[in-house]
């Protein structure tokens, strides 16, 4: 079991063994067409309905490179940090399933369009570097349907030729929640390239988990398995978990571990065998003769260097040095692009009186707590930055307290409605003169003399009892700060 959040070990008797995990992530490109076809990527069309002659595989039919397609897996490359390699080479993956009509994949294989990059993730011990190994274009197949009829396979081929990014990690990663951070920050980063949506739900993003166990200090690497197209970040770790735990019983009870692929069955919570683990040889690749080696010039890869947005990562520093936030608190504000948008659109809309402390409490608090409860994405939030912005400068300036605001944010998720507007109508001002809260509060000791007694012989938790009595009082009107400096001098 883990000794702290950086270790995952598995003990049985006197041994412990630890996990070694690579991911191979499969990530749609972001475009409008397939790789080799001008067949529509949307998703949710009905069945085969986004099939051309191409994606069916009618003789004849040649394919043609998106050139938008390179361009996307070369920006996201960049992002990687990796190596873009000028010349590569599309194979033929040769294997037969009935949702694959060619009969073999497009795929790279001794030749990708990316070589070795880095990732570094944000851990609760600190930064934590995993390596990529490469990334390939390659089409995805079509999607075979086994539940419509009882007798019968049903083949849907829209997702057929669709572009795929495949990024293949190396094994750096020990623990499942390193992978969920890595996933989370690659994420991340192609949403900021906009070249994968990194929907996992729609299966624009899905993994390919291999797991294997060592004795804690080997240098050997243990048999590997690959869990097969594992399609959530909860059902890799839950994957993980079982699988890592089933080796080790092997190797405890003298048996060896076969090198194979499994599947992971979410209702049982454990990893199956599917088939014996295939080997390059196994699908004999060779290079396809349809497709010339695809050949960039370096002048084409800078023009796309010169697009490439501010990366998580920069993001993170910037906002740090320029807005003085946390670490922690940056690394959750760039965690998404969207997210990191609406922070910058609120503090802009301050103005030049900012609290960023307010700012980064207020979105990721209860902004956060009402996209989660609506299970709303943040360019779904119902506030508006401008008026979340208007809401965090109240508080500032002494016009509402901080409980009064979470009172008027509650009205102001109805119609996102301008903060200042509820205030006025509700009577929701606060109540900061000096004068009045000063007459408050003579009645409120007048009142409960003995209290202020007690509290002037050394009963100093009666202190909260003003207090809260003076709020009471005010309806929740009364500025808390000068509630707190007015009593302390009247009861001396």
């Amino acid at each position: 079991m883990p000794k702290d959040s950086s270790e995952y070990l598995i003990e049985r008797y006197d041994n412990v063994y630890e996990v070694v995990i690579g991911l191979e992530v499969h990530a749609q490109v972001t475009s409008n067409s397939k790789l080799f076809s001008s067949s529509s990527t949307k998703f949710g069309a009905e069945p085969n309905t986004q099939v051309s002659l191409v994606d069916a595989a009618f003789p004849g039919m040649l394919p043609v490179i998106n050139e938008y397609c390179v361009k996307q897996a070369i920006k996201t490359g960049i992002g990687l940090r990796a190596q873009i390699n000028k010349r590569s080479v599309f194979d033929r993956k040769n294997y037969f399933y009935a949702d694959l009509p060619q009969g073999y994949q497009i795929s790279q294989f001794k030749y990708p369009i990316v070589g070795e990059g880095t990732v570094i993730l944000d851990m609760a011990h600190g930064q934590k570097e995993v390596g990529i190994e490469r990334l390939h274009l390659e089409q995805d197949a079509g999607k075979s349907i086994h539940d419509m009829d009882p007798q019968n396979t049903l083949v849907d081929l829209n997702r057929s030729g669709v572009a795929l990014m495949e990024i293949v990690s190396k094994p750096d990663m020990r623990t499942p929640d390193e992978v969920s951070a890595y996933i989370k920050k690659l994420r991340s980063i192609m949403r900021y390239l906009g070249t994968c949506d990194g929907n996992m739900q729609e299966g624009s993003l899905r993994a390919d988990v291999n797991i294997s166990v060592r004795i804690k200090g080997s240098d050997k690497l243990g048999t590997r398995c690959e869990i097969k197209n594992v399609n959530s970040i909860k059902f890799m770790q839950m994957a993980i978990d079982y699988e890592a735990n089933r080796q080790v019983d092997l190797i405890e009870d003298g048996k060896t571990i076969d090198q194979e692929t499994r599947l992971f069955d979410t209702k049982k919570n454990e990893t199956r065998s599917m088939r014996s683990k295939e080997d390059a040889h196994d699908y004999r690749y060779f290079p396809d003769p349809d497709l010339l080696p695809l050949e960039v010039t370096d002048e084409f890869i800078e023009k796309l260097k010169a697009d490439i947005p501010e990366l998580p990562d920069d993001k993170k520093k910037r906002f740090i040095d320029e807005f003085k936030v946390s670490a922690y608190e940056a690394t959750i504000l760039v965690s998404d692009i969207e997210t990191a948008k609406y922070f910058e659109e609120v503090v802009a809309k301050m103005g030049k009186n900012k609290d960023m402390k307010l700012a980064v409490n207020w979105i990721t608090g209860e902004l956060f707590a009402v996209l989660n409860n609506k299970n709303l994405e943040i360019s779904e939030s119902p506030v508006s930055a401008k008026n979340l912005a208007k809401l965090i400068n109240l508080i500032k300036n002494g016009t509402i307290s901080g409980k009064i605001a979470k009172t008027i944010f509650e009205l102001m998720i109805d119609g996102d409605i301008d903060p200042q507007i509820i205030v006025e109508e509700k009577g929701l001002k606060q109540e900061s003169d000096p004068k009045a809260l000063e007459a408050l509060i003579d009645k409120i000791i007048d009142t409960n003399r003995e209290k202020a007694i007690e509290y002037k012989n050394g009963k100093e938790k009666l202190f909260g009892f003003f207090v809260g009595q003076a709020m009471k009082v005010s309806g929740g009107k009364a500025n808390p700060q000068l509630i707190n400096e007015i009593l302390k001098k009247k009861l001396q």
